[in-house]
């Protein structure tokens, strides 16, 4: 079955579809790699704050060392914490010891925000005595984008990028890079669309990178309160006409819209599910009933957490 790939401004290619391994824990996740790699999966996001890194990289390097897969077949994503702003080089650095890895294919900034720093690869949110996120106003994001593309020029990172970033601070980043960021990472689906932004970027050639590309489902539900787009009524009736499972369909839907797409599961059947989405093509038409759902609702909200919403 053909996949796609996106091929990056840096001049690197990017599967459409990846594996997420956010709120993945322990043994598991070691099974879960290896299983998906069977099933064909090439790219894996990761990022330091979902403190398991070290238990990809076990997985990673028995792939390789049972010849399962070579490290250039795939394309790893990870990411700089919020607290790692002032030290890039070590974040990194600490990253990839614990990947097992020489080179990353991806190194994203998480969030546009620094936090106060809690020691490399700790990963803490430190909330100031008032409750609220400790926000480090001494570095900005020029700083730390030079820090990435340093990175680039010491052959530590392949393509550097950004994450959850707007159109304004998108578009700043293009003003003061010397090397543009290759991805944005951003949370889209049927429900949060952000076509605006999307479109910015595919503009100005930055790949879009959807995360909770299904709306969240139970696990954001469970986190966040929030609402899945699973559950809508016009999704369901266009998955069933063109015989598919509503996750199929969504995700078809973020690949035809250019965008790479990095669903989450623990689930061995829906990781086989999920990865069955290059044997059909929705029409214009339906593409556009689907436009007409969105209803610009964001599940992810850290707010929860940082007692403060960075997104207000």
């Amino acid at each position: 079955m053909a996949t796609g790939a996106i091929t990056l401004n840096s001049g690197y290619q990017m599967p459409v579809i990846g594996l997420g391994v956010w709120r993945m824990e322990g043994q598991s996740i070691r099974d879960l790699l290896l299983a998906a790699i069977k099933i064909g999966y090439r790219h894996f996001d990761c990022a330091a704050d979902y403190k398991n890194e070290s238990e990809v990289g076990q997985g990673l390097a028995e792939a390789f060392q049972t010849g399962l897969v070579k490290r250039e077949e795939l394309f790893i994503t990870t990411k700089l914490w919020n607290s790692d702003h002032g030290h890039v080089l070590e974040a990194c650095k600490d990253s990839l010891k614990k990947l097992q890895l020489e080179y990353l294919d991806l190194y994203l900034v998480h969030f546009p925000v620094a936090t106060r720093h809690t020691g490399v690869g700790t990963t803490d949110s430190v909330l100031a005595e008032d409750g609220v996120l400790d926000i480090d106003t001494s570095i900005s994001l020029e700083t730390t984008w030079h820090g990435m593309e340093d990175l680039v020029s010491k052959g530590l990172v392949r393509s550097i990028g950004i994450s959850n970033y707007d159109i304004f601070l998108t578009r700043d980043c293009l003003a003061y890079s010397k090397i543009k960021p290759a991805v944005n990472q951003i949370e889209s689906h049927p429900y949060f669309q952000r076509d605006s932004l999307v479109k910015f970027c595919q503009k100005h050639r930055i790949c879009v990178t959807a995360h909770t590309p299904l709306g969240g489902a139970a696990a954001n539900t469970e986190w966040f309160g929030s609402l899945s787009c699973l559950d809508d009524p016009t999704i369901q009736e266009l998955a069933k006409k063109y015989d598919k499972t509503v996750a199929q369909f969504i995700l078809r839907w973020g690949i035809q819209r250019n965008t790479v797409v990095i669903p989450k599961s623990s689930k061995l059947e829906r990781l086989q599910e999920n990865f069955q989405v290059f044997d059909f093509t929705i029409s214009d038409e339906d593409m556009n009933r689907i436009m007409a759902i969105d209803r610009n609702y964001r599940t992810n909200q850290p707010a929860k957490f940082w007692g403060i919403d960075l997104y207000a």
